[in-house]
């Protein structure tokens, strides 16, 4: 069963009387029907190639049994290890799918040396999935080229043990067809990144790592009739109307957290569908993932934001959700769609995406360090101080210069949120090896009072980082990047994961600074210390 509730009365009558309209105008039927002209104009070329979502319960079937099929011809082979190796919608989806079945997945979704290094394990039970729509995405292209070295070395036929996901007629399509790789998936072409849930992107890693994926469209199936029904209690009208009706009285961040729902991590899968679609023209709505209902930003949320619970509807809760996998994906998809018309922006392009991308291939052209120099030495600019074991470094004009220590600079940062506005950490890190950094997230918005929102560089430059360029203007950022002790190089590449890694978070962290953001980038020389630091330097803030 899938239900949207609406607590606070007020809010409940605005969505209402919204979704009321909306209904009168057949809006639910029209995106159920595909019809491009919705949003306009300007965004009828995109849409008109991007609605093939509405209907993936019904043409991802014959998926179903081609994954089966694979899976067991893997199985007999010992190979039940799977790595998937994709950014944003390519990875999140199936993540959020092995992890609430329970089913093991290795998401590499990181340039962070140490990270990619440590999948690079058990090669022997290993299938690496190759997942990303454009097929030239440079983490992915990047992860493919290491594991397919990997294989080799370890005397392996990498091609039988490599599958690719991407749109028909990519250029990893056409190579992984080339080199005779064990698969090649072609997804709906008419289905954008984070809409492709249930799609090849979400189903096949998933697949083959075990889950019952035919669950997920039967659970699709059996909504799709409520959420593209004309009526002003179709949960779809009621979620978008709210965050809507919310947004249009300046609670422009949607906090998120799970209460009880059971669908480990669904609120970052969500994070990206909102936050790309919508974060543009300078306004949008910015998904804040919080740890739990007593988190510091949503128990005590602030007047700009929309509390949302995933899970059990609770009573401190704004607006709460609840329902299968497969109909809460289905169920925020037409909710996100519904909100870009309320908020009349083109919720299927993102325009600001391509920014931190030129940047940092910039960065990585002009370098003229050379391709072994560590990290140490391979800094994109040099530190304004040093404090302890962490580098200080700002991009832009914004940080006094009578700032000379980390405490005094995050006091700077917080200082420079404007009103109403929003802390971004973004941690270029190890996920799984400096995993203590999420916990900043908690602590920052506790001390500091401001909404606050963490991602794990660069998997959020394909989540959050439209937004962070195109919506409100009004973050302030703070980077977290870190000294490598061993460097990975990329095979038939001029450059490292370590130099890749360290030119996203300055590429993004330039072109934020060109809009006007606040960026304070802090480079940990040791990663554990510098952390310890970091930490106890939050502590002091407001003290």
């Amino acid at each position: 069963m899938l239900t949207v509730e609406v607590v606070e009365d007020a809010l409940a009558a605005d969505a209402e009387s919204m979704a009321g309209k909306l209904a009168e105008d057949h809006v639910a039927s029209l995106v159920a029907a595909q019809a491009a002209t919705l949003w306009g104009p300007d965004a009828e070329p995109e849409a008109s190639i991007r609605l093939g979502w509405t209907r993936l319960h019904e043409t991802s079937r014959p998926l179903l049994a081609e994954i089966d099929a694979l899976a067991a011809e893997l199985r007999a082979e010992g190979v039940d290890r799977v790595v998937l190796a994709g950014m944003g919608g390519s990875s999140l989806a199936p993540e959020v799918i092995c992890a609430t079945a329970g089913a093991e997945l290795v998401v590499l979704d990181t340039t962070d040396p140490a990270q990619v290094r440590a999948a690079l394990t058990e090669l022997q039970r290993t299938v690496l999935v190759v997942s990303s729509k454009s097929g030239s995405t440079v983490e992915t292209d990047s992860h493919r080229r290491t594991f397919e070295a990997a294989f080799a070395g370890a005397g392996i036929d990498a091609p039988s043990r490599i599958v690719v996901v991407t749109d028909p007629g990519s250029p990893l399509d056409e190579a992984g067809r080339a080199a005779g790789y064990r698969r090649v998936f072609n997804a709906d072409p008419d289905v954008g990144g984070r809409y492709s849930a249930l799609t090849a992107f979400g189903l096949v890693p998933a697949g083959l790592a075990g889950v019952d994926v035919a669950e997920l469209l039967d659970d699709a199936a059996a909504v799709a009739p409520e959420l593209s029904r004309d009526a002003a209690d179709n949960p779809a009208l009621r979620l978008a109307c709210a965050l809507c009706a919310a947004h249009a009285k300046g609670a422009e961040k949607v906090v998120l957290a799970d209460g009880g729902s059971g669908l480990a991590g669904f609120g970052h899968w969500v994070e990206q569908l909102v936050a790309e679609s919508t974060g543009k023209n300078g306004t949008g709505l910015l998904p804040v993932v919080v740890e739990s209902v007593d988190a510091p930003g949503f128990a005590v949320a602030r007047s700009d934001a929309t509390q949302t619970v995933i899970g059990a509807p609770m009573g401190e809760a704004k607006v709460a959700t609840a329902g299968p996998l497969g109909a809460q994906f289905l169920l925020w998809e037409y909710a996100t769609a519904v909100a870009g018309l309320l908020l009349a922006i083109n919720p299927f392009d993102q325009p600001d995406v391509e920014a931190a991308k030129k940047a940092a291939r910039a960065l990585l052209d002009s370098h003229d360090a050379g391709p072994d120099a560590g990290a140490g030495s391979d800094q994109p600019n040099e530190p304004l101080f040093v404090n302890g074991s962490i580098e200080v470094h700002a991009y832009g004009d914004w940080l006094p210069a009578s700032v000379s220590t980390v405490d005094s600079a995050l006091e700077a940062l917080v200082a420079a949120t404007p009103d109403h506005g929003y802390l971004a950490v973004q941690a270029y890190l190890d996920r799984v090896g400096d995993a203590p950094a999420a916990a900043l997230r908690a602590e920052l918005a506790g001390r500091t009072g401001r909404q606050t929102t963490f991602g794990w560089g660069p998997r959020y430059l394909h989540s959050t980082g439209q937004y962070h360029k195109g919506g409100h203007p009004n973050g302030v950022f703070l980077q977290i990047t870190g000294a490598v002790e061993e460097d990975l190089p990329v095979p038939g590449r001029p450059y490292s994961f370590g130099r890749l890694q360290l030119a996203q978070a300055a590429g993004d962290g330039q072109v934020l600074a060109e809009r006007g953001r606040p960026v304070l980038r802090l480079h940990l020389r040791d990663r554990r210390v510098g952390l310890a630091e970091l930490g106890h330097a939050i502590m002091g803030l407001g003290q």
